[in-house]
């Protein structure tokens, strides 16, 4: 796994200091003010304006530190956009980092100007992992970076609770591509958790299953999506679970919230066990344990195989079934890959203190042996 100089690495994260503060200043114009609501045992920050009539809309929980630190430093902020586009363009042009395909970057560009970030949705699927070759600082090969749709989750209940919600999705859609049509959901044909225009394209909403499966085929409505359902899969709160914030290398920096890079490799070998026979699902599944085995190489590259155990150890002890998928998706890589991927977990997880409990990483000792 090539990694990135140092120089273009700072120059990432000085992009996605900037990108996060402008895009804070565009959300939250300095005529109002941000003010703390308490709901229950907890508090959350809320941005109130009063002109031309009071409204009041969700920002995040007090707890979180990058909320409090931008809300500390609002007045402050300094929108950069051309240095910004000049830092998108040398980190693409000079460092080899991912952008994403255009129409994909305007599509996840104006959802986020929306609000779907600020509303705690978070960026999941291909998109998300072209994401991380900024982030982590390596080089990503692009055969698993093609893409035709883009994907967004939230849990149910965040988009209950937070009383705020994005505008018509399909009006922020048909802004980007005017052909953009709701997608009749299979089970409940009055609700729509996708939206196509008329190359195929799809942006699809998803959220987490973690009840019956009497769930798993019927659209889940999502109270503050702008009139869009989610899709329920099941191990998707494993994956969106504590994400992180990072940009997309499109335009002058997209900011995104998308999954941490080790749960998003975990996640992608418990999926992969469970995708169809047919042709695309073994399309499906031949990528899902390319991205894993790639992420699982990048995490112990860049010497965070830490994040790595801790989401391999937290997926094991989920129970039976979990454990299965991960021996499972573990199996589906290609053998000649398999053994270094195996022992990378091992040793991480040894790097933590952790011995799991049916793992033995048999194809890393069988290679370590020979």
């Amino acid at each position: 796994m090539k990694t990135v100089d140092l120089v273009y690495r700072t120059m990432y994260a000085e992009l996605v200091q900037r990108s996060l503060d402008a895009a804070f200043e565009t959300d939250f114009p300095t005529t109002g003010n941000f003010v703390k609501v308490p709901v229950k045992d907890k508090v959350y920050w809320y941005f109130e304006e009063t002109q031309p009539t009071k409204t009041r809309r969700y920002v995040g929980p007090d707890s979180d530190p990058e909320i409090a630190k931008r809300v500390e430093s609002f007045r402050q902020i300094k929108d950069d956009l051309r240095a910004r586009r000049k830092l998108v363009s040398t980190l693409v042009r000079e460092a080899g980092l991912t952008e994403p395909e255009k129409f994909t970057g305007d599509v996840v560009e104006a959802l986020g100007k929306a609000g779907i970030f600020r509303l705690r949705g978070v960026l999941v699927g291909t998109v998300a992992f072209q994401s991380y070759a900024g982030y982590l600082g390596v080089k990503l090969p692009g055969a698993v970076l093609q893409t035709s749709d883009a994907d967004f989750a939230q849990f149910h209940s965040v988009s209950a609770a937070v009383e705020d919600s994005l505008p018509p999705i399909l009006e922020i859609l048909r802004e980007i591509d005017p052909t953009f049509r709701e997608i009749p959901h299979r089970s409940d044909p009055g609700h729509a958790t996708q939206f196509e225009n008329a190359v195929r394209y799809k942006v699809e909403f998803l959220t987490p299953n973690t009840g019956s499966d009497d769930y798993a085929d019927h659209a889940t409505p999502m109270p503050s999506l702008g009139g869009a359902s989610a899709q329920p899969l099941r191990f998707l709160d494993f994956l969106i679970q504590e994400p992180i914030r990072t940009v997309l290398l499109h335009r002058s920096g997209v900011p995104v919230v998308v999954p941490s890079p080790g749960r998003y490799a975990v996640h992608k070998l418990i999926v992969a066990s469970r995708r169809q026979n047919d042709a695309n699902g073994m399309a499906k599944r031949e990528k899902d344990v390319h991205q894993a085995a790639l992420l699982v190489e990048a995490l112990d590259a860049t010497r965070r195989q830490d994040d790595l155990a801790l989401a391999f150890s937290e997926a094991w002890a989920r129970g039976k079934h979990w454990r299965e998928a991960l021996q499972k998706g573990l199996g589906l890589i290609p053998q000649k890959q398999r053994g270094d991927v195996e022992a990378t977990i091992v040793n991480a997880l040894s790097g933590i203190g952790e011995e799991l409990e049916g793992f033995s990483g048999s194809s890393a000792k069988s290679k370590q042996g020979d």
